[in-house]
């Protein structure tokens, strides 16, 4: 089956995942979107898996106040490189990561990185950040977080 360029763009459009990482999936999944979402998760994890030993010496600290002044949250988002810290798209998750903390108020890390993400139920924590690490090609980790409410 051709694989079109519209298809590959569409599934770089909902993943982030280069274009050629797009296209190779949806070749081995004979065009099915949905197998090749599947296809790219699979190697989102085997790529945490191979990166789990590797150096943290880089990341962003992001805080997210919600608009009345009641909550807020600050989350550090830990990489092996400044490259990928100063990266848009990673200072983003980072303040999309406080975000989520602020309103979810996880009690640690364990139990932040095991909830669905606010902003897409159907991805954990976990999932979002091993997308990133797909995508960036390094091994990302939320190293600390904090939340704090107004009683």
């Amino acid at each position: 089956m051709a694989i079109t360029p519209e298809a590959v763009k569409e599934l770089r459009d909902k993943t982030g995942i280069s274009v050629m990482e797009c296209k190779k999936a949806l070749e081995q999944a004979d065009g099915d979107m949905a197998k090749a979402m599947a296809i790219l998760a699979e190697r989102a994890a085997a790529s945490v898996a191979k990166k789990a030993d590797r150096t943290l010496g880089a990341g962003t600290v992001a805080a997210y106040i919600h608009n009345q002044g009641q909550v807020g949250s600050m989350v550090q988002l830990s990489c092996e490189t400044d490259f990928v810290s100063k990266n848009e798209e990673f200072v983003a998750l980072a303040r999309d990561l406080a975000m989520h903390a602020a309103a979810m108020r996880p009690a640690d890390t364990a139990e932040l990185m095991a909830q669905p993400f606010i902003k897409n139920p159907d991805k954990t924590v976990t999932q979002l950040v091993s997308d990133a690490t797909q995508k960036f090609g390094e091994r990302i980790e939320v190293s600390q977080l904090a939340t704090f409410a107004v009683k």
